[in-house]
């Protein structure tokens, strides 16, 4: 998720560090072309309103909701608890556990636990929820199915099938965002493995699921009795030597990615090593250049061949330093905001917005600041409503949390 700043002589511990990095001074990097910027129209500024005040959470670090449902807000704990309330009685304290796996997951380092979950998009027909959350002895993410029970809230732990197991190498760089595409195809990210740097070379290797974006069909089997298929029109298929499973290459640690439910791209936030944090749009078969470059710029020690996929946007770490990829807005209530992209920073609390206007974004727009709230995720309510699931003060492991919705400022 997010990384540690060593800038100037203070250290700021992010929700990803690089603890085998000394604070030193940063490399020199070749200077990359000014960024051109499109004209559009101006982008309000947004809000925090608080949801669930009353309601004690735990390191919260994504809320969503079922697609039939638009009355229940499903909120994950890193720790490995699923909750559910009602998400328009704020003064609700007392949460439904849909779930709770805490003695599988391990969450002892500030990027392990459970990460990410989604539901299936074809939700109740088949009752089934995915869920992506770091394991230990060995140490290793994992990627399971789970069947909804049969009240259709709580979720059965003893229905638990293992899709993907992969092997990490230290604690941090877990990525895992979850996403089902508009062809229905499972997407699942996962970081270059850890440490820093890259010293492996992950991201650029075809024969590691490290540092990339992965595209399966969980309504089938394999031909291999696996339990998911290769979609026959993966970019890699046919490459000698290569996952079949890899859609994208090159990324260093994408935390939270999402599609743009009109137009279907596939919007991500890559962390940052030393200076640059990078916004992607994910295409099929695309490399974006992690570790021969940190966002448009040479990295030293580097390795890897272009063509790279250039970042829709990456800013310094003068303005954050580790960045949470979020929505593009499709709510009714402001159509001011329409079509607009909201990330933000986790450290900074900085939330920005960008057009994308004929493939070239608006230059970015700071929409609102909270510092006191670390911006662990950025989701949207059925109605496109903007969510942002934040810890409170510090990242201490039993840290607190909230909920906010981002609207349109009065």
């Amino acid at each position: 998720m997010l990384e540690t700043l060593f800038a100037l002589t203070l250290t700021l511990t992010t929700l990803s560090q690089d603890t085998a990095k000394p604070p030193v001074s940063a490399p020199k990097r070749a200077t990359a072309p000014a960024q051109v910027f499109a004209e559009g129209a101006p982008i309000p500024k947004l809000q925090w309103v608080r949801m669930l005040p009353e309601l004690a959470l735990l390191r919260p670090i994504q809320s969503l909701q079922l697609p039939t449902d638009p009355a229940h807000l499903y909120i994950v704990e890193q720790a490995g608890r699923i909750l559910m309330v009602d998400a328009n009685d704020s003064g609700s304290a007392a949460p439904t556990i849909v779930l709770d796996i805490k003695a599988r997951v391990n969450d002892g380092g500030n990027e392990e636990g459970l990460l990410s979950v989604a539901f299936s998009p074809d939700f109740p027909t088949k009752k089934e929820v995915y869920l992506y959350y770091t394991a230990n002895k060995p140490r290793r993410s994992i990627l399971s199915r789970f069947a909804v029970s049969a009240d259709g809230i709580t979720i059965d732990p003893a229905s638990e099938e293992v899709l993907i197991t992969q092997a990490q190498p230290y604690s941090n760089h877990n990525g895992g965002s979850i996403n089902f595409g508009p062809d229905g195809f499972l997407y699942l990210s996962l970081g270059d493995g850890g440490a820093a740097d890259d010293p492996h070379h992950n991201s650029q290797s075809m024969s590691t699921f490290l540092g990339k974006v992965l595209r399966i069909d969980v309504s089938r089997k394999g031909d291999d009795g696996a339990p998911y298929a290769i979609p026959a029109d993966n970019p890699f298929v046919a490459t000698a030597g290569a996952k079949p499973e890899i859609w994208a290459l090159g990324l260093r640690n994408i935390w939270r990615m999402a599609f743009d439910s009109k137009t279907g791209l596939l919007w991500a936030g890559d962390v940052g090593q030393n200076i640059w944090e990078e916004i992607d749009i994910i295409e099929k078969g695309g490399n974006y250049g992690w570790n021969a470059r940190e966002g448009t710029r040479a990295f030293t020690g580097g390795k890897g061949v272009g063509p790279f996929k250039e970042p829709v946007i990456e800013y310094h770490h003068r303005e954050g330093v580790s960045v949470t990829g979020g929505r593009v807005y499709r709510g009714a209530a402001t159509p001011e905001l329409d079509g607009v992209y909201v990330y933000a920073d986790f450290q900074y609390g900085t939330v920005w917005g960008i057009r994308m206007i004929d493939g070239v974004p608006t230059k970015p727009v700071v929409l609102t600041q909270k510092r006191a709230a670390l911006i662990a995720s950025i989701d949207a309510l059925n109605d496109g409503t903007l969510i942002v699931t934040a810890f409170d003060g510090g990242q201490e492991r039993n840290n607190p949390g909230s909920i906010w919705k981002l609207i349109a400022e009065k």
